[in-house]
């Protein structure tokens, strides 16, 4: 009797094992196939932003999105404090993934997040900072985000080893309030698509839905998935594509001779207006040996900046196909502008022409009224481009206005962009990812 009772009380205590230890096993051994954050959009600085969970405990930082970035970085000056930071030591493989050719030796300071003595550094980079980087130390820490299904959010993940560059608070200067860094999602192998990738075993893949809304939520999606939008709407079903072009030449604000872009240029090869070719010299299209000219892709520009000869032939093009409606005054830095109400409506946006971006043949991104347009003033609409001076850095720069409600996807292994045009032309657009429920 004793013996069966013995039996018993092993039993219970294997199933109470069983029922209590289950979840937390399932819980560590998930792995998900894709991950998904939301994105703002600030109303004053028209930066897009998002909020990623770091650090034990765990703090949210919120964060601008630099498309290009190489990295993500947060300001430790300002008080950074976790219980599982590494700081990554010189000649790790930390920093060789880095590409970190500078290290600190000693730090004047006791040890702490951002300065740790034989630490490699990585300058973190602010493009829309008056001092573009800063010095930075690279380190590692705990990142949560939540999975996905692509059509609603699922658990919540974790790894302990994203690294990311420990910046000064000087060079938040510019960024939108509150903001503690920028998440960096450029080509490095330290940029977030490439980190989460490695770290939950997906490809190397994400995709950008910025919102027009200051008031709802954008998604980013990081690894392989479909993208669906209420009401059932798949969006990868529906993406044109396009190559992704390395620019050999670093455009970032501080570099090493010999270090590539780390943002994302496409082959741009001619412009349309109403479906006619806009004149201008195509060799601005092409990427020369110093790194000048082409198309590259940035959430960092409000508007899209073209380089001042093709800037007069786009607007000159838009004005003469719009001939039958009267222009007002110009509204700094927008060239043409129009009482909206002798523009129509349409489901993509006020009623003008159509620009196209052409790609290669049958291939275009195709820019409705929503994204060509911007009301600056009670009934004035003007043509959202500007102009971005003789021989800038880069001749076109496709700037978050006309990228809004449009989904893009950026495959880093296949070096391509998949991209959608105006969702509102299939009745949804960027906000109606379903944050609400879980799967």
């Amino acid at each position: 009797m004793a013996s069966s009772s013995f039996q018993c009380l092993i039993l219970l205590c294997s199933l109470a094992f069983f029922f209590f230890a289950t979840p937390s096993l399932a819980k560590t051994s998930f792995k998900p196939k894709a991950l998904v954050l939301p994105v703002t959009k600030d109303p004053s600085t028209r930066q897009y932003l998002t909020t990623i969970n770091q650090r034990t405990p765990l703090v949210p930082a919120k964060l601008t999105i630099d498309l290009g970035g190489q990295s993500l970085w947060v300001d430790c000056e300002g008080g950074y404090v976790s219980s599982t930071y590494k700081p990554a030591h010189c000649g790790s493989s930390q920093c060789k993934l880095a590409g970190s050719k500078a290290c600190t030796t000693e730090c004047y300071s006791s040890p702490k997040p951002g300065c740790y003595n034989n630490t490699c550094n990585i300058s973190p980079d602010n493009p829309l900072a008056t001092i573009l980087t800063g010095n930075g130390q690279l380190g590692q820490d705990v990142v949560s985000l939540q999975s996905t299904d692509g059509s609603n959010p699922g658990l919540v993940v974790s790894t302990p080893n994203i690294l990311f560059s420990c910046g000064d608070t000087s060079l938040l200067a510019n960024l939108s309030a509150g903001v503690k860094g920028m998440a960096g999602l450029g080509r490095p192998k330290v940029g977030l698509p490439s980190q989460f990738a490695y770290a939950f075993s997906f490809n190397r893949k994400f995709a950008i839905c910025l919102t027009s809304s200051t008031k709802s939520q954008g998604v980013i999606f990081f690894g392989d998935s479909p993208y669906v939008f209420l009401p059932g709407v798949d969006v990868l079903k529906s993406l044109m594509f396009t190559k992704l072009i390395l620019n050999p030449v670093s455009t970032a604000g501080g570099y090493f001779a010999g270090d590539a872009s780390s943002e994302y240029f496409i082959g741009v090869k001619s412009i349309k207006v109403n479906e006619k070719v806009v004149p201008f010299n195509t060799t601005l299209l092409a990427i020369d040996q110093e790194g000048y000219g082409g198309t590259r892709i940035s959430t960092l520009k409000p508007y899209t900046v073209l380089e001042t000869s093709i800037y007069k032939a786009v607007v000159n093009a838009f004005v003469k196909s719009l001939a039958h409606i009267p222009r007002l005054k110009s509204v700094a830095p927008f060239g043409a502008c129009y009482n909206s109400k002798r523009i129509g409506s349409t489901r993509v946006g006020p009623s003008v022409p159509a620009i196209d971006l052409v790609l290669s043949k049958g291939v275009y991104w195709r820019v409705f009224g929503a994204n060509s347009m911007v009301k600056v003033g009670k009934d004035v609409l003007c043509l959202a481009f500007v102009d971005g001076g003789v021989r800038p850095r880069t001749s076109i720069v496709i700037g978050g206005h006309q990228i809004e409600d449009n989904l893009l996807q950026f495959d880093l292994t296949n070096k391509r962009l998949g991209f959608s045009s105006s969702l509102l032309f299939r009745q949804t657009n960027c906000t109606n990812f379903n944050f609400t429920s879980t799967s």
